[in-house]
């Protein structure tokens, strides 16, 4: 069974997966992470570096050779890793897309106290994040409503719970 976690930055794909691939006894993939060990480089150098259509080719590339590699996988996908090429066809043809479909102000709460960690919004004003991040849903969600799951809240769910609503949908 392969299990790919979608949605934006700060939705809980990380979070979520590492314990869902922990509950199932499958092994854990964050996909970022993956293109950062390929690379050799941060995200933003490669973004820098190399510009955005590089890093999606990569980014490409990399979610193939996972799905060949990995018949059992829980996949964390980078927030616009389903927006480009075939990328959300390809994942749920190859397994269960699952959004985590987080409100805007949980969004927000998470990543004021992670803004230093996230490179696209180091800089960003405050006032200027949450028009940000609904910009970004807006242009994300066609493809992230293509999920076969959609869970609409995870904070205070078990573990168990997550499992359950995600095999049980």
């Amino acid at each position: 069974m392969r299990i790919f976690l979608i949605g934006f930055m700060g939705s809980g794909k990380t979070h979520w997966g590492e314990r869902l691939a922990e509950g199932l006894r499958i092994p854990f993939f964050d996909l970022d992470k993956e293109i950062i060990d390929k690379e050799r480089r941060s995200i933003p150098e490669i973004f820098a570096e190399s510009g955005e259509e590089q890093f999606r080719i990569t980014e490409k590339e990399i979610l193939e050779s996972l799905i060949a590699s990995q018949p059992s996988m829980v996949l964390s996908c980078g927030g616009g890793t389903p927006c480009f090429f075939n990328n959300i066809e390809l994942m749920k043809k190859n397994g269960l897309t699952v959004w985590l479909n987080t409100p805007v102000d949980i969004l927000m709460q998470r990543l004021l106290k992670e803004k230093n960690e996230r490179p696209l919004l180091k800089n960003m004003a405050d006032a200027e994040m949450k028009t940000y991040i609904i910009r970004k849903l807006n242009e994300r969600r066609m493809y992230y409503e293509q999920a076969d799951v959609i869970l609409e809240k995870d904070s205070d769910l078990s573990i168990n719970d997550f499992i359950q609503n995600i095999l049980h949908a």
